[in-house]
Parts: structure tokens; sequence; C-alpha cells
């Protein structure tokens, strides 16, 4: 198996990003983004994605957390795809159920080069602690956008905001090992009838 690493580095006028990650890891996080509740969300991918992953953002968060969010979910899209490859002999598809207590999440994903977005989080409040709910859809679209993804992300039930979010994103890490496993039956196939994703 080859290395599947990538460094990306990502700066702009609002956000100086950087992603290491390391898809066949053991499931280590170390982020300093200055968005705690992110960092939490994030370590649950790196978890149960079991990808090593390290983040550092240094963002405008003094004026609110939106560009922080969004710009660390395009830089980690673009990191995946660069780790990624080709694509020959990935599983391709992943999928996972995950509960906490009374709250259910489901995340379905296809490394399919067509980015597409499908999320139905009904959060029952509009901030957990100081995190902004509404900031998830900015993280998950600049993901997609960069990792040629297409994601669907249902919370079935809950009705503690913190559960929701982290169902969701449990499923997410569970979906993405999944999905970016190899298969030992298809080496050196692209997973696709057309030849090509």
């Amino acid at each position: 198996m080859s290395n599947r690493v990538a460094q990306v580095e990502r700066n702009t006028l609002e956000t100086k990003i950087k992603v290491s990650l390391d898809l066949d890891g053991k499931g280590t996080g170390v982020f300093n983004t200055g968005v705690p509740f992110l960092e939490h969300m994030m370590d649950q991918i790196a978890r149960h994605g079991m990808i090593d992953l390290d983040i550092v953002c240094d963002g405008d968060t003094h004026i609110d957390d939106h560009h922080s969010v969004e710009d660390i979910g395009i830089t980690l899209g673009q990191a995946i795809a660069k780790a990624v490859g080709d694509k020959k002999g990935l599983r391709r598809y992943g999928h996972a159920y995950v509960p906490l207590d009374e709250a259910l999440s489901r995340v379905v994903i296809d490394f399919s080069g067509r980015p597409g977005l499908f999320l139905d989080i009904p959060f029952t409040q509009k901030r957990i602690g100081t995190f902004d709910t509404e900031l998830f859809w900015e993280f998950f679209q600049g993901f997609v956008n960069h990792a040629g993804v297409t994601l669907h992300i249902d919370n079935l039930r809950g009705h503690n905001s913190h559960h929701q979010a982290e169902t969701v994103f449990k499923a997410f890490g569970r979906a993405l090992r999944m999905a970016l496993e190899l298969d030992p039956r298809m080496e050196g196939m692209m997973p696709s009838t057309k030849g090509s994703l």
C-alpha cells in the first residue's frame, strides 16, 4: 500500500490553515483552530475515521467563526482528495448509523468526483455553547466541493443539539473510513463502470 498522506496549506486574508493527514492512521488528532467545538467534532472524524489528522487555523474569529469553519472544511476536502489519489482500489461508498443517547444520525458518502451535499439536521438550538449550528452547513459544503464527494447527512432524531452534532460527525468519520478502505478484490481497478471518477 502506498502512503496515503497529504499536507495542504490555504492562506487567505481571512484564514491561514494547514491540514496534514494520513488516511491509514491510528485515529490521532491534533487541533489548534480557535474554534473549540469544531475541534471536538474534528476529533470525532479522526478517531472514528481512523485518520491521523492535524489542523492548524489562524482565522478572524474576532469577527465570528464563519470563515474558519468554512475554510477548514475546504482545506480538509483538498487534503483528502490529494491523499486519495486516483481512487483505484477504493471501496468508494461508505455509510454509517450512529446513536448517542436519544440522538441518531445517518451519513452516506460516495467518492464520485461529483460534489453534492444533502443535509438535514433539525437542530433544536441555534447554538451549542458559543458555536453557531448553521456553520455545519458551511463546513460540509466546503468539504464536498473540494473533496469531490456526494454526501447525504440526516439526523433522524434527537433533542440535545450537542448529541445531534456528535452523532453526525461520528457517523461521518465511520462512513469516511468505509469509503476510503482499499478493497483487495478491486486492487488496481477503478470503482466505476465509466473507468474514471
